[in-house]
């Protein structure tokens, strides 16, 4: 094979996954079928090269091919990523979307600092709009959306289905749309913190919506479904670990949990 044309060269104008591999490998078989697939999805992304070891062995040698299989992506005739052994198709689809260079993540990354607060939404929309296989944007336009738009939030994210890598995001918005329609009665003390929390997260006031979802928790932990422990998961995810209202509130909330 001509590698320097099929993988080098073409790098520079799409990546390119290098799968090596033989035919008396076991999990090779077990791997090729599934990342022939993924090409065939997103041919429009990246290329895959298979390059059987037995016949390029110079090659596998070059690449430091140590076991098979083994995967390494090229991108401008350098490998920047690279897996070994038969992963499962989940693990693959996250070792791409983490290591894939994608303009289009780029153009995101831009819209959404341009973004301030509840600003206008039209650039987000087109982007969702022309690439409506990103998840990363539906992501992003559902969490911009889901206080004040909780059902379209829930759409945005629903193509999104368990053990995708984006999936407990996408869990988070829908816990936080189902806590935003919760219809709270107020003449509860559990309804009343409902309540004040649902306006504080519509005033995005999120240390005071915290702080009432956490009461609420403390007080009835069953109210509709574990709605406040899920929304306060939820909450948590969505901001981050090194968030400083996560840093500060989860402790508390699990010494109200446990």
């Amino acid at each position: 094979m001509d590698f320097k044309k099929e993988v080098i060269d073409r790098s520079h104008e799409k990546p390119v996954v290098v799968d090596f591999w033989a035919p008396w490998c076991g999990p090779c078989r077990v791997l090729g079928p599934t990342i022939e697939q993924l090409a065939e999805e997103h041919a429009d992304r990246w290329a895959l090269v298979k390059v059987n070891t037995e016949e390029e062995q110079s090659l596998a040698a070059q690449y430091g091919i140590r076991s098979i299989p083994n995967v390494k992506l090229f991108y401008k005739g350098d490998v920047i990523s690279e897996f070994a052994g038969a992963l499962p198709r989940v693990q693959i689809e996250r070792w791409l979307d983490n290591n894939l260079p994608d303009g289009r993540k780029e153009t995101l990354e831009l819209i959404l600092e341009r973004l301030d607060g509840d600003g206008d939404l039209t650039e987000l929309e087109a982007f969702v709009a022309q690439y409506p296989d990103m998840k990363d944007a539906r992501i992003a336009l559902a969490r911009a959306l889901v206080l004040k738009n909780p059902e379209r939030a829930i759409a945005l994210v629903a193509p999104i289905k368990l053990g995708d890598p984006l999936s407990e995001q996408a869990e988070a918005v829908k816990a936080v749309a189902e806590f935003m329609q919760d219809e709270a009665d107020e003449t509860t003390k559990v309804g009343a913190l409902v309540a004040k929390a649902q306006d504080a997260m519509r005033q995005r006031d999120r240390e005071k919506a915290i702080q009432h979802i956490i009461d609420a928790a403390a007080i009835d932990k069953g109210y509709h479904k574990d709605l406040p422990r899920r929304v306060a998961i939820a909450l948590f995810q969505l901001w981050g670990a090194q968030h400083p209202l996560t840093k500060t509130y989860r402790r508390k909330f699990d010494m109200v949990l446990y």
